[in-house]
């Protein structure tokens, strides 16, 4: 992979096969942040496609105070999140057009979302923690996410959120317990 100086000069210069080459390498990262973010491919996808036009139309603006790569992942959650909040903010028929689809039958729903990453017997277990992630606040599911599913340090991930890595922490420990409080009760049953 080559240094962030080079990919900036080159995608500058409006290279054509640079360009090219520069989506190759980070396209595969920043659709997986979308899609664990979204869990729904198509959304990943559109977002994976807005960051890379939104990239060409501001590299002149990259400051180089962060990475490149966390540049990438910073415009990414945003954009992740801006479509999460439109998602919330369609009125109750667009809903139920959305669940339903406009001849009545069943579509594709975040419980029903299959991540390419899952084995098959996993599922099942799988689709109750992608359930309990997406009922944590924004930014909670946003920084576990990052952490657990990208491997990004506390690190990376305050420079990405442009916060401090104790606030990182404080996000992260918090998520944890909520997680814990969510499950607990699926894996031992309830608690009198």
């Amino acid at each position: 992979m080559k240094a962030d100086a080079e990919y900036i000069a080159e995608l500058k210069s409006n290279d054509r096969k640079a360009y090219a080459e520069f989506v190759g390498v980070f396209a595969s990262g920043i659709y997986n942040v979308a899609l664990n973010i979204l869990q729904r491919r198509e959304e990943a996808e559109e977002v994976a496609q807005d960051v890379f036009i939104k990239v060409f139309q501001s590299i002149d603006s990259f400051d180089g105070s962060c990475s490149l790569k966390t540049w990438l992942y910073r415009i990414t959650v945003n954009k992740s999140l801006d479509m999460l909040r439109q998602r919330k903010r369609k009125t109750p028929w667009t809903v139920f057009v959305n669940l339903f689809g406009e001849d009545g039958e069943e579509k594709e729903t975040a419980v029903d979302f299959v991540h390419p990453g899952i084995q098959m017997e996993k599922k099942e277990e799988a689709e109750i923690l992608l359930a309990a992630i997406d009922k944590l606040p924004e930014r909670q599911r946003t920084v576990f996410i990052l952490y657990q599913f990208e491997d990004m340090s506390y690190k990376e991930i305050a420079s990405t959120l442009e916060t401090s890595v104790s606030a990182v922490d404080s996000l992260m420990s918090r998520a944890k317990k909520q997680l814990r409080e969510q499950l607990n009760p699926l894996v031992y049953g309830s608690v009198r």
